[in-house]
């Protein structure tokens, strides 16, 4: 079966997956919509719980037939249907190597709970014994470097905790040196990285995803593009990618974003050696993202 990748498909990503070759993914990413009634344009995001468990079913099928011996999946979802997801995830056979808690400034506002502040990924793998994971690329400095000054401190850094605040020193091509950005927020509407998808990733945080658990050249596939911030991390980065995605104006964006992206022209470098030291890190300002 030949496929054409390094692109978008328009489409029912229930229609599309089975055309795609078995085996063929190291990574799928996939923020599916949570049911809880976001306004999407054309997906109606308010399906009953066994309705939308069962559609749920039939797409991770698909993912599990798609990856490769060595591949992984990444699961991005809220608290109303992440225990489901669980369940069934590892019904299939996947094997559970992280749940991470990306908390995020500029949450849902709420007036009878707390206010809603994080998302669940969860990453999967097909066999715990033969796995990509590359923990250099994704190096953090630790607070023995950043605050304490200790000499104990490994001069490579630490591998990242599972729940994800990314500080500025740990993502050099998101927060400058004179930004003193502590958390990874949602994508808001006054941010110059939004599109007008209604649930955008931010950037950041996929190309962690994308650095740690797959290779240049590798094939990353996101069964529901939305944004297509999968998909721009994919190509910045020299990963080969395949997104659908329902909606025909949200697929027309992705196009948009993806021919402004470079072909691999980020190779990351290690946030460890551009870490403040920690006089200055104490001294910087704040100043609010935009």
């Amino acid at each position: 079966m030949h496929t054409e990748w390094n692109r978008i498909v328009q489409g029912d990503c229930l229609r599309e997956l089975p055309r795609l070759p078995t085996g063929c993914a190291d990574l799928v990413f996939a923020d599916p919509p949570f049911n809880i009634g976001y306004e999407y344009d054309v997906y109606n995001d308010r399906r009953s719980r066994q309705d939308y468990l069962d559609w749920a079913e039939r797409w991770l099928r698909e993912i599990v037939r798609l990856l490769k011996p060595t591949g992984c999946f990444w699961l991005a979802i809220g608290d109303e249907y992440v225990a489901e997801y669980k369940v069934r995830i590892d019904q299939l056979g996947l094997h559970l190597r992280n749940w991470v808690v990306w908390h995020y400034t500029f949450g849902v506002a709420c007036t009878r709970k707390f206010n809603r502040s994080h998302a669940h990924l969860l990453y999967y793998v097909c066999d715990p014994e033969r796995l990509t994971f590359n923990a250099d690329a994704v190096r953090v400095p630790s607070a023995r470097m950043t605050t304490y000054a200790d000499r104990r401190a490994n001069p490579r850094g630490k591998l990242p905790d599972d729940v994800w605040v990314l500080r500025p020193q740990e993502s050099p091509e998101h927060y400058r040196a004179d930004m003193d950005v502590w958390y990874v927020p949602r994508v808001c509407g006054t941010f110059r990285e939004r599109t007008e998808h209604p649930c955008q990733m931010p950037l950041a945080v996929l190309e962690r995803i994308i650095l740690a658990t797959s290779n240049p050249g590798d094939l990353v596939i996101d069964p529901f593009a939305g944004s297509g911030t999968t998909l721009v991390a994919a190509k910045r980065h020299g990963r080969r990618f395949w997104g659908c995605e329902l909606s025909p104006r949200y697929a027309a964006t992705i196009e948009q974003r993806l021919q402004a992206v470079e072909w691999g022209v980020t190779p990351h470098e290690p946030a460890v050696s551009q870490a403040a030291a920690p006089r200055r890190a104490r001294s910087q300002r704040a100043v609010p993202t935009r």
